[in-house]
């Protein structure tokens, strides 16, 4: 009964202060600095809640200044079963990477190596509730997560070098929010186009779903129906292959590109040089 109460009167306060901050958060706990921005941007305050409610309380995040990702990491997916496994998915699917080659001019071996590093051919698309890693990266930059971080590296370093660690961890951590916060909102109106619950979509730990493997701003702005069904769903071949050429299409691939301007292009898709490594690579082995 006295829980009751309590919960009857915090709803009689927030009705009462319906625009303030605080309200916009009940029962939200660790994502104010988040979802007041998602608010204040318009995204649909019983929206927010609703979603913030139900994925764990954010503490903090950490993060490093300047990651690159090992080749190590790859290797495996350049040699034997995967070398096979990569021609399976092509023959597979063949009808639509030839299709995607002819209409964007991506060639399929390109389309297949992408699918087959980017979801095993769709064998594995994640599970992770993608809003819930998004915004953990989005929150990145919130202050106390910043000073944390900051700590964290400096921790035992000479006071000279500080003042250069702490600027470096700042500009990560606000890349981090101008890189993963539009994701958060392109979270929110897939989940309204497509009439579904934002924490339904799943997908990997770094926020991306589907065979390609798409952020959610990439889905909206580049996917395709591709097999002509009336909606688009990266998790059907014909849609995630017609929607990866799109893609990378879109970011400047055209026939005839040197290798050089084919790793700027997929650059756009993964910042890693041991990723772009891996599918020209990987495109030309599974031939």
């Amino acid at each position: 009964m006295i829980a009751r109460l309590a919960s009857a009167r915090a709803a009689f306060a927030c009705l009462a202060l319906l625009a303030t901050p605080t309200c916009a958060l009940a029962g939200a706990e660790g994502w104010r600095y988040l979802a007041d921005k998602l608010i204040a941007d318009g995204v649909a305050r019983a929206d927010v809640e609703r979603a913030y409610r139900r994925v764990p309380r954010f503490t903090r995040v950490s993060y490093a200044i300047a990651p690159v990702e090992s080749k190590a990491r790859y290797r495996k997916l350049v040699t034997g079963r995967s070398v096979s496994a990569a021609r399976r998915c092509r023959r597979r699917h063949d009808r639509w990477f030839r299709a995607a080659e002819s209409q964007f001019s991506v060639p399929a071996g390109v389309l297949s190596a992408l699918i087959h590093v980017e979801s095993s051919c769709g064998a594995y698309t994640g599970k992770s509730v993608v809003l819930h890693r998004l915004s953990r990266l989005a929150m990145a930059n919130e202050p106390a997560n910043v000073r944390y971080n900051v700590g964290r590296w400096t921790k035992g370093v000479a006071r000279a070098a500080r003042v250069e660690i702490e600027r470096q961890v700042r500009e990560r951590g606000a890349y981090l929010e101008e890189t993963f916060y539009p994701e958060v909102r392109a979270t929110f109106a897939l989940a309204a186009k497509l009439k579904i619950d934002p924490l339904a979509i799943r997908g990997s730990t770094s926020g991306a779903f589907g065979l390609p493997q798409f952020l959610p701003s990439s889905y909206l702005r580049f996917g395709i129906d591709g097999n002509g069904n009336g909606k688009v769903s990266l998790y059907e071949p014909a849609d995630a292959i017609m929607s990866a050429a799109n893609y990378l299409a879109g970011h400047g691939w055209r026939a005839g590109l040197s290798t050089a301007r084919q790793r700027r292009v997929l650059w756009a898709y993964n910042k890693s040089d041991a990723y772009i490594d891996t599918i020209l690579t990987l495109a030309a082995r599974a031939e």
